[in-house]
């Protein structure tokens, strides 16, 4: 689904025909499937308003259902002869089912629907923008959706990022524009998120590092004063081009951004997950700030940073689920009124063994 060619060890035979000489190809598909799973989305796949979630094997993609008792089972499984990067789900407006954007080390983003009835994921678009390989200058590393299914951003570790419009053909089919470019160079990215802004021009959320003046210095002055930067870029819809809309420092411990909700539903905006703590920010509106919770036995120079978070979110209210790297839980949730964050909470919750992925079903 993600790659047409084969990966890992791979022989080419010359075969003898009647017609002449010919390459045979052979795929490697390991009898054992792997168990470590780095990425999961949750969303409605096969069918709306079901709770299912695709998670990846690196190179095998798996659809799971909760059963009766509350146990996952196994819809589908396909091998993609390739290795998955990132994952994300996007519905179109007016639509009740989702889609599966796939990135991965073929260069190219692949959108997938699942076929109910015959139980397979099929690939509805493919588009090529790069080399082959998990190389840093090619996007696929992260991925990011606009909540009201209109566009999706493509990102890679470093310099380029790339924005898909999608919409619907007169047959109600889903179409992808052609990309468009947000690059930068000598720009390292650490996350990237779509933000809520109800029906405006699409704004997606990067957390950024510009070494472009430490590569020039030998003294090494400049990587020591280098500053991570928070920075918005916009989609105009009417000019079909991408914009950097605002940047501003967010400190050198940011790893993490999770999207808070609006468009009515919320402020909007970002959290920013820190080194030892989480702040609101969001253009136009001050720096909310609140510190994590520290285990009693940790030391003091050791720091806590977020490593994986999940939103939920119903019509009257929302609260955001984040990790850290030690397994603990945090309930996060927001003191707000009219658009304006009064106060960031943040509250323990569980520990579990330390996720890739954490996804809450309704």
């Amino acid at each position: 689904a993600a790659k047409g060619g084969a990966r890992g060890p791979q022989r080419d035979l010359v075969c003898g025909t009647e017609f002449g000489f010919g390459t045979m190809h052979l795929y490697n598909v390991t009898l054992q499937r792997g168990g470590n799973i780095q990425a999961a989305i949750y969303g409605s796949f096969s069918a709306p308003k079901t709770h299912e979630i695709v998670v990846s094997r690196t190179k095998v993609l798996e659809l799971l259902r909760p059963d009766a008792n509350g146990k996952l089972q196994t819809v589908a499984s396909t091998e993609v002869f390739g290795k998955v990067r990132s994952l994300c789900p996007f519905r179109l407006p007016g639509s009740g089912r989702d889609h599966i954007v796939v990135g991965s080390d073929s260069g190219r983003i692949v959108i997938l629907i699942f076929d109910a009835k015959t139980r397979r994921f099929k690939k509805v678009h493919q588009e090529t923008f790069g080399k082959t390989g998990c190389r840093r200058i090619v996007p696929g590393q992260y991925l990011a959706y606009d909540p009201k299914g209109r566009a999706v951003m493509i990102g890679a570790l470093e310099k380029q990022k790339l924005v898909y419009v999608l919409n619907r053909d007169s047959a109600a089919n889903l179409t992808i524009s052609s990309p468009l470019e947000a690059h930068k160079s000598r720009n390292i990215t650490f996350s990237i998120v779509g933000l809520d802004c109800g029906f405006e021009n699409p704004i997606f959320a990067a957390i950024e590092l510009d070494y472009s003046d430490a590569e020039q210095d030998h003294t090494g002055e400049a990587a020591r004063e280098a500053q991570k930067q928070l920075t918005y870029y916009e989609l105009d819809l009417g000019l079909n081009h991408v914009v950097r809309r605002w940047a501003e420092p967010c400190g050198n411990g940011a790893n993490l951004l999770i999207a808070v909700p609006g468009g009515g539903d919320g402020p909007g905006g970002v959290l920013v997950c820190s080194e030892n703590f989480v702040s609101y920010r969001h253009q136009g509106h001050r720096e909310v700030r609140c510190c994590l919770p520290r285990r009693s036995d940790l030391p003091s120079e050791r720091g806590t940073l977020i490593v994986s978070s999940a939103t939920h979110k119903q019509k009257s209210m929302f609260f955001f689920l984040a990790q850290s790297e030690y397994g603990d839980l945090y309930k996060i949730s927001l003191d707000w009124e009219n658009d304006t964050v009064k106060d960031v909470v943040v509250r323990y919750f569980d520990t579990i063994p330390t996720c890739s992925s954490v996804c809450v079903l309704k």
